[in-house]
């Protein structure tokens, strides 16, 4: 099966937010040129979530759609199906919460966590929305965009917002979109705790894997992720968990600045014990081309990042085109799986 790993290598596993898919929640990231060149090594695996993906006829009337503990619950019979021993999550918004929550009940079947704009907590976006829109659907599109992007994106960055606005509004079915809004916005706090030694290591509730929390400056889930009083960063573990905080940058890093987010997951990846010998420029830097060896793991150190250089743009196409992903074998045919739940 294409995309099935050799040896230990973990998959690269994806999970898009809500009003997306994993092509348009993914495709820029995955088809830029340093993240292609990453993913030679990696086989990958695209998740949609159940009645997401484009075209997909609406789900019979009184459907109960999965909460998002369950979608959690679906994976890992998905890697089962797959072949699939462990992963190295991606995720945005909701899919970063149900990676977690998989993390949370799988951790041997995670090695690593890339979590962007996730908030681990109950209370909603769409709770303070709902009670000053009426009909709920026909502002649903409006809801979600104001969940994507910050209100200066919203004014600044039209043509970005049009290709968005309509892929929401077009692509996804609308009915099964709020289905999945209406999961997302009832999810149960996650409960994490951040671990003290010798009090309470061994039976917190926390990610044992290293994760890179990623969010945009102006992102409107900045203040979930960055706050370190109330939010997610205060309650992991601080030897395995980086802040990346991208400057000028909004909702969407991995569309935005692709090439930021591709270098920081370069540096991700070695520090779990994966050394990638790929061709990318820093600060007129160059790294050789070259393989990839499995190193001993070594604990990530905590730390937080602010982005502050400019992406490059190559291959920066629309990231509602082109393929689903740039992942090469070494005879150059495709290692992508998608899966829709």
């Amino acid at each position: 099966m294409r995309g099935t790993p050799k040896g230990n290598r973990p998959v690269i596993l994806t999970y898009h937010d809500i009003g997306l898919n994993h092509k348009s929640c993914f495709n820029t990231l995955f088809n830029f040129e340093d993240m292609m060149e990453i993913t030679q090594h990696f086989a990958v695996v695209h998740v949609d979530a159940p009645g997401q993906q484009e075209g997909a006829p609406p789900f019979p009337t009184g459907y109960q759609y999965p909460t998002m503990d369950e979608l959690a619950e679906m994976l890992p019979s998905v890697l089962t199906q797959l072949k699939v021993n462990s992963v190295i999550g991606i995720g945005v918004g909701a899919g970063a919460y149900i990676l977690t929550c998989f993390a949370l009940n799988q951790p041997s079947l995670v090695e690593g966590l890339v979590l962007i704009n996730v908030d681990p907590c109950a209370e909603g976006w769409i709770d303070w929305a709902a009670s000053k829109l009426t009909g709920w659907t026909s502002n649903l599109v409006d809801i979600v965009m104001a969940h994507h992007f910050s209100t200066e994106e919203l004014t600044d960055n039209q043509e970005l917002i049009q290709t968005y606005r309509l892929h929401i509004a077009q692509d996804i079915n609308q009915d099964n979109l709020a289905l999945f809004c209406g999961s997302y916005n009832a999810r149960q706090d996650l409960g994490i705790e951040r671990p003290v030694v010798g009090l309470n290591e061994n039976t917190v509730k926390t990610l044992t894997c290293p994760s890179l929390l990623v969010v945009g400056d102006t992102s409107p889930a900045v203040e979930a992720v960055v706050s370190f009083q109330v939010e997610c960063n205060s309650r992991l573990n601080p030897t395995k968990t980086t802040l990346l905080k991208m400057a000028d940058c909004g909702g969407l890093p991995q569309v935005v600045q692709p090439g930021k987010l591709a270098e920081a997951f370069k540096y991700f990846v070695q520090g779990m014990g994966y050394r990638t010998h790929i061709l990318i420029s820093l600060s007129h830097l160059t790294v050789p081309a070259a393989g990839m060896t499995r190193l001993s793991r070594s604990r990530s150190s905590s730390s937080s990042i602010t982005s502050t250089d400019g992406s490059r743009n190559r291959n920066m196409n629309s990231p509602l085109d082109g393929p689903n992903s740039g992942v090469l074998d070494n005879q150059g045919r495709p290692q992508t799986m998608e899966v829709s739940c």
